[in-house]
């Protein structure tokens, strides 16, 4: 019997509960696939910095470091209770880049998945959507704006003042432009070079990289979009879309519009790879608003299951079974209150109503 061991990161907010429903899936594939999940609580994020005084303590590490995946749950408070917490220690600065600089998980995943029948959850026009949304973000994850150095203080005219720094070199940029290339060539064999070079020094290297990277691929067509373009042309037109690749920040932004796309980022899961260990999250964040009324949907933490079983576990058959689960269920007409809108006539449930029915339909699949 194979076995492996999975890191449990509940996070804050709706975390708990909407990692209870990712579990539940984890159980009925065990059972079925004579296969062990040994899952390993571990404390993350602002409920372990008032829980344990770090929202990345040693513990919670070591429990990562000997996991062959980890599950993590959203993460974060309100601005108000944010306060509450040191500066460098908020779970996004404390918690979060250190995990992702921990496991180098340079290269992010985020589906952006509509079928037709799910186009009520969307904003867009039905004639926008068509028969259906399906491309996916490849995003740069451990550079960037967000890992180069950091000075704040006062300048010599007494003025408060930052300084950030956007730092690639060429090999960051290579390897996550493979990782690009090989999924387009999986898919329809064309990808989205999305960039800022009319502006960005950082983006004249990236695309002189990602050309030079190209020469392996002659398959592939590479078209290239401004940044500022590709947000315009993903409320206009996102069906041109299949692969996209960016770095840290464009990727961080324009995936979040992705799930504006989709109505809900609640309805994006994601994927963080690294050369030797993975983890898997909602793109959403922790909703404090609503933790404990039990009426999040778990689809983006569920769909982050069904990435961990393809993409760590080889389970691909798996996999697509949890998202066919997931489609049935809303086809059916069941949702949660988040995801509500005027105008849809869903048959409301909970966020554990909805878990069930989902472990339902994937036990008879």
């Amino acid at each position: 019997m194979d076995s492996y061991k999975v890191a449990i990161l509940d996070g804050d907010g709706i975390g708990p509960e909407i990692m209870a429903e990712a579990t539940k899936i984890l159980d009925l594939i065990a059972e079925r696939n004579q296969v062990n999940f040994e899952l390993l609580p571990a404390p993350f994020g602002a409920s372990a910095y008032f829980s344990h005084g770090h929202s990345f303590p040693e513990e919670s590490k070591a429990i990562c470091d000997k996991a062959d995946a980890i599950l993590k749950g959203p993460i974060g408070l309100s601005h108000e209770e944010s306060k509450k917490i040191p500066l460098d220690m908020q779970p996004e600065r404390g918690a979060l880049l250190p995990l992702r600089r921990r496991y180098n998980t340079f290269a992010n995943f985020r589906p952006v998945f509509l079928p037709k029948g799910l186009a009520h959850f969307s904003p867009l026009k039905p004639d926008i959507i068509g028969d259906g949304i399906d491309f996916i973000i490849i995003r740069e994850l451990v550079g960037g704006l967000y890992f180069g150095n950091k000075e704040t203080g006062i300048n010599e005219d007494g003025k408060r003042f930052v300084n950030e720094s956007l730092e690639y070199d060429e090999d960051q940029i290579r390897r996550i432009a493979r990782v690009a290339f090989d999924t387009a060539k999986k898919r329809k064999k064309v990808l989205h070079n999305i960039h800022k070079s009319n502006v960005l020094k950082s983006s004249v290297l990236w695309n002189e990289v990602i050309e030079e990277v190209g020469v392996d691929y002659p398959d592939v067509e590479v078209i290239h979009f401004l940044v500022d373009a590709a947000a315009t042309y993903l409320c206009l037109n996102p069906r041109q879309f299949d692969v996209m690749v960016m770095e840290n920040m464009f990727g961080d932004i324009l995936s979040d519009q992705g799930g504006g796309i989709l109505g809900s980022l609640g309805l994006m899961p994601s994927a963080c790879i690294g050369p030797k260990k993975a983890y898997y999250e909602p793109s959403h964040g922790s909703a404090p608003d609503i933790a404990g009324q039990s009426i999040a949907n778990p689809y983006s933490m569920i769909g982050s299951v069904a990435m961990m079983l393809e993409m760590s576990f080889n389970m691909e058959d798996e996999a697509k079974k949890v998202w066919q689960a997931m489609q049935s269920v809303f086809a059916q007409g069941y949702s949660t209150p988040d995801l509500s809108k005027p105008g849809i006539n869903a048959k409301m449930i909970s966020t554990d109503g909805f878990g069930d029915l989902v472990t339902e339909e994937l036990a008879r699949l």
